[in-house]
């Protein structure tokens, strides 16, 4: 009798313990599924291996995280991440190239993804375009084909302008940077933008995007863009990344990238999802600008007129990010610049 009493307290102990311990496993599952992400993304996981570039610059000592693929290639694409973005929303595009034999690089600039944010920073086109060059030629790269989405449209503009022996094509997809801001927009101080940037929050980001970016309508897939850059907003260093993106609007405010398409040298490709509806500083035009900002609809016409070097594809039904929303029908135009090679 004893024995079975022993034995039945035995029992309730380990249910206990199996109970604790069940509660104990749900909590960390459940708190491993709220995790936040510092200012360079640690715990956060790229589609390929991330390396550092120590880079000197400013007076500063910081790391530009990039990615590097199929390196025996001599043929050689720079893939540029826009604004609102970082290098891994790249991955299907770079399993692609390298199917094709290209040799993918992919950085994240000084300020976003897994790259330093530093404290203060002087942003420009030409500093992001004079860092980008100096991680090549820290990797013996001399001649490239560069493509830009969105901000990093703009940046490929300055950089085939500032380097153009060294940029064999640009291929733009729905870049920024169309229209001059600064005719149309006010300027406002880094303040203006850093307390945008602290009044953010997941919904906000997401509803944004869908608004502007998808005309209304969402997918799962799309959470993947939103979520690292939402779990920044609850981590430890949120504070220096808003500050960072504050900093940055500068570039687009002030740099105008019309004149340096007028001028190409360099043969550029531009895929437009005219759905797009992207119109920085819309809500702080001039005084009297009637202006309707980010009508991609209508950028053909304007854009041809530039230069003989700049060839557009609009995409129909598409918008800001149409190798998102359509990526067989994106494909068709974009791959026509990049036709298979043999491997080396």
């Amino acid at each position: 009798m004893k024995k079975l009493e022993t034995c039945t307290k035995l029992n309730k102990i380990r249910a206990i313990v199996v109970i604790q311990m069940a509660s104990l496993c749900f909590l960390v599952t459940s708190c491993s599924s709220v995790r936040t992400y510092d200012a360079r993304l640690s715990g956060y996981k790229y589609p390929f291996e991330v390396k550092n570039f120590k880079l000197k610059t400013q007076n500063q000592s910081l790391e530009m995280s990039y990615m590097d693929l199929n390196q025996q290639s001599k043929n050689v694409v720079v893939l540029l991440h826009g604004k609102n973005f970082a290098g891994f929303y790249w991955k299907r595009i770079a399993q692609d190239l390298m199917r094709r034999g290209y040799r993918v690089i992919i950085p994240d600039q000084i300020g976003f993804g897994k790259s330093s944010k530093p404290k203060n920073y002087q942003y420009s086109f030409s500093q992001l375009a004079l860092n980008t060059k100096k991680l090549l030629e820290s990797l013996e790269v001399k001649k490239i084909s560069i493509v830009g989405h969105s901000m990093g449209g703009m940046l490929a503009v300055i950089f085939a302008d500032n380097f153009k022996n060294s940029v064999n094509q640009v291929i733009l997809i729905n870049p920024i940077g169309l229209e001059d801001y600064g005719r149309y927009v006010q300027f406002k101080d880094p303040s203006f933008f850093y307390t945008i940037e602290l009044n953010k929050t997941a919904e906000k980001i997401k509803e944004y995007q869908k608004k502007n970016y998808y005309d209304g309508s969402w997918k799962p897939e799309y959470e993947d863009l939103v979520t690292p850059f939402a779990k920044q907003i609850d981590g430890p260093d949120w504070k220096l990344v808003a500050w960072n993106n504050a900093l940055t609007y500068g570039p687009i405010f002030t740099e105008n990238i019309i004149d340096k398409l007028e001028r190409t040298q360099v043969p550029i490709s531009i895929l437009l999802g005219i759905r797009d509806r992207t119109g920085p500083g819309r809500k702080w035009k001039k005084e009297g600008v009637n202006y309707q900002l980010g009508q991609y609809q209508l950028m053909k016409s304007r854009l041809v007129k530039l230069s003989d070097k700049i060839h557009i594809k609009n995409l129909n039904d598409l918008g800001h990010l149409p190798h998102f929303e359509d990526y067989e029908r994106f494909s068709k135009s974009f791959y026509l610049n990049f036709p298979q090679i043999k491997s080396p």
